[in-house]
């Protein structure tokens, strides 16, 4: 029987020391309170008897090599085991150049935090006695270096092995892009489907077949709990953007086996240069809305025009920020109908259209 532990998860912290941080007037990404945020949280969490703490993916700002050595240097510190996955922000280039680091260059700066062989870049370790972590490398390269978020035919081989041996070990599954769908039809949206893992079905297939039910992820910046077919991906928003949230996890065996997974998410509510950082990093998100909503409402499924977007913009200000912050009900009775029965489904609504509040607070039966 496995004993009950607790663990953290912080996602999507964008590291940035202060001489690495540069602006975009359009960026949603406030980096500036990267590591006072994180100080914040670890302050929060060695308060805590915790077992070990998930860090799923875009741990720096842009893979620079000085925010690389900052926070495996702070992760040493601290008194519960640490385990990362890269994501998109940390490995954007194959080759190192000037400001970020090579792809294989990754494992070698987070040895001891999961990659033990620093020559490949997922790995796997029994994090506690009957329980077993999986961290996966979600970041590829095409034929022509563009990045995408995809799991090559060599570690999807190297992951069917682990699980074939996995036994009757609990399995917990990291990796930075999505596995589940946490907005519509996320998979086949024009701007929402890079969040998405391309193989997501190979992968949920293998998870399914060997009894997989936990997937930890970040990448969207959301707060969710999303489940498929006896799989949940729990995805957790990024620490530099609103709700600046993280979780605190439980997970429990009762004496007739049953397993229960107890969420708690927290937010940081201030830092030295934000006193309010919750007020101040909603309307950073609403002011910086205006071409995300355009983009939204003039591509498909939608395919608004330009007009008739501009108009519907300023009600949409804090659509994002609602999204991010979890368990959002949407309701827009000036749109037209079709309009807004399209945000009603962004909605925390179950499939027979009652409010199921999970994303943040919720324990679920596995």
């Amino acid at each position: 029987m496995i004993s009950n532990f607790r663990f953290a998860i912080v996602s999507d912290l964008h590291v940035a020391c202060p001489h690495t941080i540069w602006d975009h007037p359009s960026r949603f990404h406030l980096v500036e309170v990267s590591i006072p945020a994180f100080e914040s949280v670890l302050e929060h969490l060695t308060q805590l008897d915790l077992d070990f703490l998930l860090l799923p993916g875009d741990l720096t700002q842009h893979g620079e090599p000085d925010n690389h050595a900052w926070l495996q240097e702070r992760l040493a510190k601290l008194p519960f085991p640490v385990y990362v996955v890269p994501g998109n922000h940390d490995v954007p280039v194959l080759h190192a150049d000037r400001q970020s680091i090579a792809f294989a260059d990754f494992p070698y700066y987070y040895r001891k935090f999961g990659y033990s062989e620093p020559e490949k870049c997922y790995y796997t370790c029994q994090v506690l006695p009957g329980v077993r972590l999986i961290g996966l490398n979600s970041n590829s390269f095409n034929d022509q270096g563009e990045q995408i978020g995809s799991l090559d035919i060599k570690q999807l081989g190297w992951l069917e092995e682990v699980l074939a041996a996995s036994g009757d070990e609990l399995v917990l599954v990291m990796v930075h892009h999505n596995v589940v769908e946490h907005l519509p039809n996320q998979s086949r949206h024009a701007m929402a489907n890079r969040y998405m893992l391309e193989n997501a079905p190979e992968l949920s297939q293998l998870l399914r077949h060997y009894g997989v039910k936990l997937v930890f992820t970040g990448h969207l910046h959301v707060q969710d709990v999303a489940y498929s077919q006896g799989v949940y991906d729990i995805t957790t928003g990024s620490l530099v953007s609103y709700p600046h949230p993280y979780r605190v996890l439980e997970f429990r065996q009762d004496n007739h086996g049953r397993q229960w997974l107890q969420i708690l998410s927290h937010r940081v509510e201030s830092v030295p240069d934000f006193p309010d950082l919750q007020q101040a990093s909603r309307k950073w998100m609403g002011d910086r809305s205006t071409p995300f909503l355009m983009k939204f409402l003039t591509l498909p499924p939608l395919n608004l025009p330009v007009e008739q977007a501009k108009e519907f913009t300023p009600s949409l200000r804090d659509f994002w920020a609602n999204i991010a912050s979890g368990d959002a009900l949407f309701d827009y009775p000036h749109f037209p109908p079709e309009v807004r029965r399209y945000f009603e489904k962004y909605g925390a609504l179950a499939t027979c259209g009652a409010p199921t509040l999970i994303d943040n607070n919720s324990t679920l039966l596995l």
